[in-house]
């Protein structure tokens, strides 16, 4: 076995591959401590003289996103985008910045996606190209391969982030202004129904989790997301959805937590999410007692997220367009609406909802 005497970056980089294909050979670590001294073990015999740390870069190898494992790790990045092994970019402070992150290649770059999934439960193959994954730190990733992708694999992570502590901290940063803020509150304990509007990357999720806060700690809230982003004081159960594991099977939709949710007898039900036809299940629940709940929905504005909602609950064909219209005027009480600026997510508006639906800005 070779020893590193004079360590170019190339053979650093090659030797850190070929300890990390070593210590996932003799089986997969469980934790970064194990992955840690199982790398030490083999860089004894492999390289004594090794550079110091290369311990810990074999773990990230190992456990982590490989060579995107620093980015993540990185708190002014907030979304890491795998266009392939050799073009890997960062969203950090509002602005997409090249770095100089690389992969060996597709192969290299799709065994980093199957590590990241495969204690999950999950599989990406060409029978099924995409995958959905929420990573152990919270962040959520999408990957796509061939032949669904052109050719080579592409992953986008969301990094899982609480920059903001307090909803009052929105008017600090200038994200929101105090009368806007005051009405949230206001709104929040006299059990209006809120929906947070936006584009992606807009802070809807951060806004959820600030006005979830407010809620009385004596009010039983149940909690139904995708990926459990969400994390707040009080009474809280909460509900995950799963996707279809390796065989096809173990799926647990939105939808069917949502059902599920309201025989745990929540005050309120906060849905991370609204993108499907669980809309109609959330009406008619805000219909039945379950006044004060919180949403979040990609829209442009206040009176697109309206229509949205409506086109959403449409989706099965159960109902009556004009039974479902109706419904949904008395079921949603106000719409936030907040954009991306820059670096900054802001709240655009503040919008009551009328009785026939019309959207109106609370103004100071």
């Amino acid at each position: 076995m070779g020893q590193i005497m004079g360590t170019s970056l190339g053979d650093a980089v090659g030797l850190v591959d070929r300890v990390a294909e070593l210590v996932a050979v003799g089986g997969s670590p469980h934790t970064p401590t194990e992955a840690r001294a199982r790398a030490h073990q083999v860089l004894m015999l492999e390289s004594p003289l090794a550079p110091a740390g290369t311990a810990e870069q074999v773990a990230e190898r190992v456990m982590g996103l490989g060579q995107v494992q620093e980015l993540l790790e990185d708190p002014s990045v907030t979304d890491v985008l795998i266009n392939g092994p050799n073009e890997v970019w960062v969203d950090r402070a509002g602005s997409l910045e090249l770095t100089d992150v690389v992969f060996s290649g597709s192969a290299d770059l799709l065994a980093t996606i199957e590590r990241a999934i495969a204690a999950l439960g999950l599989r990406i193959d060409r029978s099924s190209p995409t995958v959905e994954a929420r990573l152990p730190d919270g962040s959520r990733m999408h990957a796509v391969i061939p032949p669904a992708s052109v050719g080579h694999p592409v992953v986008a992570i969301r990094k899982f982030t609480r920059s903001v502590d307090s909803i009052e901290e929105l008017v600090e940063r200038g994200s929101a202004g105090a009368a806007e803020v005051q009405f949230l509150e206001d709104a929040v304990m006299s059990r209006k129904t809120i929906v947070v509007s936006g584009g992606t990357g807009a802070g809807k999720t951060t806004l959820l989790n600030l006005l979830a806060g407010l809620i009385p700690p004596h009010e039983r809230i149940v909690t139904v997301e995708d990926a459990a982003e969400l994390s707040f004081p009080g009474h809280v159960v909460r509900l995950e959805a799963r996707p279809a594991n390796a065989e096809g099977a173990g799926e647990i939709t939105i939808r069917w937590l949502l059902r599920s949710a309201l025989r745990l007898r929540p005050d309120r039900i906060i849905l991370g999410e609204i993108r499907g036809a669980e809309a109609l299940d959330l009406i008619t629940a805000l219909n039945t007692g379950h006044r004060g709940s919180l949403s979040t929905v990609h829209a442009n504005s206040g009176q697109e997220a309206m229509w949205r909602l409506e086109t959403l609950a449409l989706l099965d064909g159960a109902a009556a367009p004009e039974a479902v219209r109706r419904q949904l005027f008395s079921a949603v009480d106000v719409i936030v609406q907040m954009c991306r600026s820059g670096g900054n997510r802001v709240i655009t508006s503040v919008n009551s909802v009328g009785p026939d639906g019309d959207v109106e800005e609370i103004r100071s």
